[in-house]
């Protein structure tokens, strides 16, 4: 058996991540990160017309890229997962549609490259493909065009609110490379505290992350010391702080190595952007650029990553419901 505890895989053949690729917009450019992503744009239409056809070509873009940069061609990629924020996921569908690659649109939420990462490692483990690509997007004007009000009417932010990444983020998983490698997944179960306020996306998504995180030490046996860094998603400052002290309260202290992408990826105070990052595009572009860079230089030796995400949408809210959380974690080793 693969599986250990509840929720938890250890992959008999762990998974190299051949490469990564990202691609981010302008006010991700002008954030601490953006000399580790690939791609940084100047134009946040990206040259097309609409924001929702943007945020499919940088999709495109990531993808097109990994597959360079990890030296394959198309016919020598078994599948690609992909998801995104928008309805029907149709950022990845319209995005990969011309790479002629068998294609399982995914979706998480903002856990969704994670959630990717774990289906992807555990098919290649299976021995169901030599290789696959993991992708994701999101957009700022596209997310608040769809999930909260149009940009056009201005409206004010409260300083719960996080910023969705405008970015697109692709990695290649392979049986076969030097590493870093996925060793453990950690599949996450819906958690829902009854929070309805869709400006408050950390303390909606943080139980879903500390579910995961505790499950995970208590699947495999490990304490917080084994990893170099635990890396959630796109929790923000509330939903790090609320992380921090539960798990603190749990027995399991995580200050000397947690940190969260969406506090990394802005500066919070230059760029005013309240509670930090969020969106598909937040965990994505910082891995794929930030920790990747650290995993490959052996900076960082050992890493959980675990992606939350809020899956809710428009109507849901509308009609007063709660927001459920969902959290998915692969250890990532070197």
């Amino acid at each position: 058996m693969k599986k250990i505890g509840k929720q938890s895989y250890i992959l008999d053949n762990p998974v190299s991540i051949l490469e990564t690729a990202s691609i981010v917009g302008k006010k991700e450019s002008d954030g601490p990160l953006a000399k580790y992503f690939d791609i940084c744009l100047e134009d946040e239409f990206y040259g097309e017309k609409t924001w929702e056809k943007a945020e499919a070509k940088m999709i495109h873009t990531a993808v097109e890229n990994v597959i360079r940069k990890a030296n394959l061609t198309t016919s020598e990629i078994d599948f690609i997962l992909s998801g995104d924020l928008l309805n029907q996921c149709i950022s990845s569908s319209f995005g990969v549609r011309d790479f002629e690659i068998p294609f399982l649109g995914i979706f998480g939420a903002c856990s969704t490259f994670v959630e990717g990462l774990s289906i992807g490692s555990m098919l290649i483990d299976g021995g169901a493909g030599n290789a696959g690509i993991i992708s994701t997007s999101s957009h700022f004007c596209s997310a608040e065009k769809q999930f909260r009000f149009p940009l056009e009417l201005g409206t004010q932010r409260p300083p719960s609110a996080q910023w969705t990444v405008t970015g697109g983020a692709a990695a290649v998983l392979s049986k076969n490379g030097k590493g870093p490698y996925i060793t453990s997944v950690t599949l996450g179960k819906i958690v829902d505290r009854g929070i309805k306020d869709a400006n408050s996306m950390g303390s909606a998504m943080a139980p879903a992350a500390i579910s995961t995180i505790l499950t995970h030490f208590k699947d495999t046996g490990r304490a917080p010391s084994y990893y170099d860094a635990i890396i959630t998603g796109d929790l923000g400052y509330i939903g790090k702080e609320i992380v921090l002290d539960i798990c603190k309260s749990e027995g399991y202290q995580l200050s000397s190595v947690y940190n969260d992408c969406g506090v990394l990826i802005f500066d919070k105070d230059r760029q005013d952007t309240h509670s930090g990052g969020s969106g598909c595009a937040c965990c994505g572009t910082v891995f794929s650029g930030y920790f990747y860079n650290q995993l490959k230089n052996k900076k960082i030796k050992k890493m959980l990553l675990v992606a939350t995400g809020a899956l809710m949408n428009s109507i849901s809210s509308q009609q007063g419901e709660s927001i459920p959380g969902i959290a998915h974690a692969v250890s990532i080793e070197i």
